[in-house]
């Protein structure tokens, strides 16, 4: 073996900048066929050494990372290296040995491999960030400064033809013959400058500094597809940042190599779009909407570019795809901050980002996107509806007052600060009178900007000429002063007095009337709007004026009257009549008296057509019957205080194949025929089937259709604004015999329901008339069509609310607890139901639940089913309400998770069977989930209950504490008496154990219930019921963790210990051992091997002769 060569000393640092001596050869050295000696593993290698260009550029790297504020003069020092190496001149170009083209080769090699550095670090590293910002300065500056040069030689030789054109001028003046000539000449010799000048626009020079830039891009675009994710996210974050800096106006089309390069980095940024590392996403996403800004096609061959505005379009959906469903909120808010709005493209979806889940996107849209837009006018209307509902109505605050900022100074300025053109902007006639977004942003508006609250002034001018932002404001106004103590402004003073606001009121009334009676719709639209808001105001106001209330109330009385009156404003004249009234009776007889006159109309009508007026609808007495016009006896509508004793008038059965709400007019205007007896025996017979005849029936039979749901509305709203009593009053009697009755029992679908709603609130005012109609609203759920069916379950859920679950079970009660559960479950759980009843059954038991009227475990079961039954899964109302309600029932009672561990093992079972049944089981829910659910649900630790130390402090705080410690003991007894059944299958016994080895069996939970799952476990470790090693190992945990509590609570109590023994000899024993290594040895092998891929070689690729031909 050769003998060890002695250690060399260290070279010091001033040493080491000097090029190392030249070694004289040895026989070692030269001596070819002597074998080289194994490297020594204390031999210090080499240091490797640079020449000038590399350490220059090093050097000035390394200054580049300490600080940005020497940046600029570093990239003027590089670009000088870079002319040396241009030039072959200097300190550095003569070290190189080369000049022009390949000098540059070199410099962009050298500058290339200092950036493979830089890619390599991490991005919490601000060195990285650093260096980049400065090669896209560099890159920057030796672009814009050639594109300076160029300028400069463009501006001296127009200069210079100037000159020459001056010249030509002065020489062309100065001559004092041939004029025509010569300026004939010189307009020949203009046509023949052109060509050059087109030739020299046309003509694209290639400059160092464009091939410099496009070696670098060529460079770095493999290393976007590195399996790093530091190497992909710095590779994107300089992509993106020359993009934005340096490349924002080059021309990359300029030939088909220079194209080409473009196009690989646009398609390999769009498959960055779909990395896994959400920073890379969002440089990826930045640097692509720069090369959509350009107009780079992401097809690589199409070299024409016919196809790429249809290759942007995919990117751009690519980009709204990702603004859309990315996981990441910073991959969304880069592409708002950074995709140009575009009205017919892209701005619906970046104002869609004001639903987005992260508020500080939310708030991005409020603070940089609209006021990016300039003028708001410039949006649709319906933008701007949705933009002022979206952020007024967020849960945010920093989004809620982002939103008021807006509109309160950005909004109103763009007018001038004329705030009724804003309004007029926001189509404030589709307001509804309980209030929205416009209201709500006015009302933000007059919190801000008090110095307009003291300044405003409504004259008479003001309200002789409302128009519906006007009257909006003034409303808004109005509302704002009386219902807050900040506002600091006496209304009375701005509003008129009562009498004056009557006069206005009526103005606009009669013009109402008007254009109604015209059909104009337009016109009804406004003027009914602008007396919604006069009789929101006149409801507000101060009646002490006698006159002022004399005039209102009798203008109110009359208005009452007009049957074409829409509902909205119906009520609101109703409200304002309750308010103006002396009393309940006489409030009550006033209604009466004014569905007397109305119905007065349709009498008159029939007086002149010769109907006797006991066949009128007010006086019709009739059996209930259902849709299909079948009589059912039992179910008639009682009225204790005035009970009706006549007998039901038999019905034509209706054919079953016609829709009863579709043929309702039809059938209505039948029967007015038939009534309509000849008055002469001797005169004409009229032809049933004449135009004239049949319009006037139809004619008679809408009037009357309008005046019976104009009276019924004027009933609801009645009965909506009076308190409970305990006894009805005498005209409420008289109005439900009169009126609510005989409509529950016509044929007419729109009738029907509004009595139906009716009598459900007439219900709600008496117990009796509720326990009697409880039937009758069961009947109309079980054959009445969609609409019926909703009202119904709402009715039934109010009644139970207002008079409790007692209800059901007094002795006058004529319908039993059992069936109005079974009526429940069948309307949750029917496929037949319409998707809107078993949302609104779902609901209504929800509601009933959790105020306790409801315990009753069926239903519950009921309810857990359907919440993760594959066939509910379109019905996203359902969902959506069970997913709120069952965590917040189980966790806000200890006896409601009691419940929900009852019925947990037969909800597992039901579920279990109907994923073998199912088509496609991969559709539902997987177990797993559904077991992680219940006992979460059935969790004794997060049952939350009022602090009673707390209260006393704090009424509202809450605290969490386990007030029944024993709900996962009874579920783990369920679950192991379940396991133990013969009939139980082995993957439920498999899902009921991992169930098992997740419920919280603590010390304190009851005794009994702790032995009985010691036996039930001891029975399942001995009967072998389960086979594989985790489950075995669940079991053994279960009973060493239940058998220490039980023994540790009769030792405290001084009871027999209870021990259970295990028989079986050795034998079995061993047997059991050798089975689980078994089983355990056959997991390892099926789970723990992966496949290993091998690694991607991540070196720089050579730059081809192809590629370098598509620089040059």
């Amino acid at each position: 073996m050769p003998a060890k060569a002695p250690r060399k000393p260290r070279a010091t640092a001033a040493s080491s900048s000097k090029p190392p001596a030249k070694r004289p050869r040895t026989a070692r050295t030269t001596a070819s066929t002597t074998p080289a000696p194994e490297p020594s593993p204390e031999a210090t290698p080499e240091p490797q050494t640079y020449n000038a260009l590399q350490k220059t550029i090093a050097t000035i790297f390394a200054q580049a990372q300490k600080t940005t504020a020497g940046h600029r003069k570093l990239a003027i020092n590089l670009r000088t290296v870079f002319d040396q190496c241009w030039n072959g001149t200097g300190s550095i170009g003569s070290t190189i040995g080369v000049r022009e083209k390949d000098g540059e080769k070199l410099f962009a090699k050298e500058f290339c491999a200092l950036l493979n550095r830089v890619l390599v670090v991490k991005k919490s590293e601000v060195v990285g960030d650093r260096c980049l910002r400065f090669a896209d300065l560099f890159l920057r500056n030796l672009y814009g400064k050639e594109k300076k040069d160029k300028e400069r030689e463009k501006a001296r030789k127009a200069k210079q033809v100037e000159k020459e054109e001056k010249k030509k001028q002065q020489e062309a003046a100065n001559a004092d013959s041939d004029v025509e000539m010569k300026d004939a000449d010189a307009m020949e010799d203009e046509p023949e400058e052109e060509p050059a000048d087109n030739e020299e626009e046309e003509t694209f020079e290639i400059t160092p500094a464009i091939r410099v830039i496009l070696r670098v891009i060529q460079h770095i675009t493999p290393l976007i597809t590195s399996k790093e994710k530091v190497v992909r996210y710095r590779t994107t974050q300089f992509i993106a940042l020359i993009l934005s800096n340096t490349l924002a106006t080059f021309p990359f089309d300029f030939s088909k190599g220079s194209k080409r390069i473009f196009q690989k980095v646009a398609s390999a940024l769009a498959k960055r779009l779909q990395d896994k590392e959400a920073m890379v996403r969002v440089q990826a996403a930045v640097g692509l909407i720069r090369l959509l800004e350009m107009g780079v096609s992401i097809d690589e061959d199409d070299d024409d570019g016919e196809e790429d505005g249809d290759n942007n379009d995919g990117v751009l959906s690519a980009l709204i795809e990702s603004m859309q469903n990315d996981p990441s909120s910073d991959v969304r808010r880069a592409i708002l901050y950074n995709l140009a709005p575009d009205p017919n493209t892209t701005l619906p979806y970046l104002l869609e980002r004001a639903r987005d889940v992260d508020a500080a996107t939310r708030r991005s849209v409020y603070t940089r996107l609209v006021p990016s837009l300039g003028d708001f006018r410039h949006l649709s209307i319906g933008m701007r509806e949705k933009l002022i509902r979206w952020g007024l109505n967020d849960r945010d605050d920093s989004v809620r007052q982002a939103t008021k900022k807006m509109f309160n100074f950005r909004w109103v300025e763009d007018v001038g600060g004329d705030l009724l053109e804003v309004l007029e902007r926001l189509d404030v006639t589709g307001e509804t009178i309980d209030g929205g977004p416009r209201d709500l942003a006015l009302k933000g508006f007059w919190e801000q900007r008090k110095d307009v609250v003291e300044q405003l002034v409504f004259d008479d001018e003001y309200w002789e000429n409302l128009t519906p932002e006007a009257a909006f404001l003034v409303r808004s106004y109005n509302d704002y002063c009386r219902n807050s103590i900040a506002a600091g402004v006496d209304v009375d003073e701005k509003m008129p007095e009562v009498t004056k606001l009557a006069f206005f009121l009526q103005q606009y009334m009669n013009k109402l009337v008007a254009a109604l009676r015209a059909n104009d719709t337009t016109e009804s639209e406004h003027y009914e709007f602008i007396v919604q808001q006069l009789l929101l105001i006149a409801n507000t106001m101060d009646f002490g004026d006698e006159i002022g209330r004399r005039k209102m109330f009798s203008l109110l009385r009359e208005s009452l009257s007009i049957v074409e009156l829409s509902e909205t404003v119906t009520h609101l004249v109703v409200e304002g009549l309750g308010k103006l009234c002396m009393g309940e009776n006489d409030f009550c007889e006033l209604m009466l008296a004014t569905i007397a006159e109305i119905h007065d109309i349709v009498q008159d009508d029939d007086d002149e057509d010769g109907v006797k007026d006991s066949d009128s609808f007010a006086t019709a007495k009739s059996g209930h019957s259902d849709d299909d016009g079948n009589e059912s006896e039992g179910n008639t509508i009682h009225v204790e205080q005035n009970p009706s004793s006549e007998q039901p008038r038999p019905h034509k059965k209706r054919r079953t194949s016609e829709d009863p709400s579709s043929i309702a007019l039809k059938r209505k205007s039948k029967s007015v025929t038939k009534k309509i007896p000849t008055q002469d025996p001797d005169a004409m017979e009229v032809d049933e089937g004449s135009p004239s005849a049949s319009d006037s029936e139809a004619a008679r039979a809408l009037l009357e259709l309008t005046v019976n749901l104009k009276c019924l509305h004027i009933a609801q709203s009645l009965l909506e604004l009076l308190p409970p009593t305990p006894t009805l009053p005498t005209p409420l009697v008289t109005m439900l015999n009169s009126l609510i009755v005989p409509a529950v029992r016509t044929h007419e679908a729109p009738v029907r329901e509004r009595g139906l709603r009716c009598l459900g609130l007439f219900t709600l005012l008496d117990r009796q008339l509720a326990e009697d109609n409880l039937p009758v609203f069961a009947h109309c759920f079980n054959h009445g069509h969609e609409t019926l069916q909703t009202e119904a379950l709402h009715i039934i859920a109010d009644i139970l609310l207002v008079h409790g679950g007692s209800i059901l079970e007094s002795e006058g009660s004529k319908y039993e607890q059992r069936t109005l559960y079974r009526m429940l479950a069948k309307a949750i759980k029917s496929e037949d139901i319409e998707e809107s009843v078993q949302s609104t059954a779902t609901e209504v038991v929800c509601k009933l639940m959790l105020a306790r009227i409801i315990k009753d475990e069926d239903l519950l079961k009921v309810l857990v089913i359907a919440y993760f039954d594959p066939a509910t899964a379109g019905n996203q109302a359902l969902r959506q309400t069970l997913s709120y309600f069952l965590p917040v029932y189980c966790h806000s009672a200890s006896e409601n998770a009691e419940m929900m561990a009852t019925i947990a093992v037969a909800v597992i079972h039901n579920l279990l069977t109907t994923r073998l049944d199912a088509d496609e089981p991969d559709e539902m829910v997987p177990m797993s989930t559904v077991i992680s659910h219940l006992v979460d649900w059935t969790d004794p630790r997060k049952t939350v209950v009022p602090n009673q130390a707390a209260r006393s402090r704090a009424p509202m705080k809450m605290a969490e504490q386990v007030v029944a410690p024993s709900t996962h003991t009874h579920l783990a007894a369920q679950i192991l008496t379940r396991i133990l059944t013969p009939s139980c299958a082995k993957e439920e016994r498999k899902l009921l154990v991992s169930m098992l080895g997740k419920c919280w069996i603590p010390r304190d939970a009851d005794l009994e219930v702790l032995k009985e799952v010691l036996e039930l476990v001891g029975e399942a470790v001995e009967g072998k019921v389960v086979t594989d090693v985790t489950g075995k190992n669940v079991l053994a945990k279960v009973e060493a963790t239940v058998g220490t509590w039980v023994a540790e609570r009769e030792a405290e109590e001084g009871g027999e210990v209870t021990v259970i023994e295990r028989g079986g000899g050795e034998e079995e024993e061993e047997e059991e051992e050798e089975e689980g290594e078994g089983d355990q040895n056959e997991g390892d092998g099926g789970e723990g091997e992966e496949t290993v891929l091998p690694e991607e070689d991540e070196k720089t690729p050579n730059v081809t002769d192809a590629e370098e031909s598509e620089i040059e």
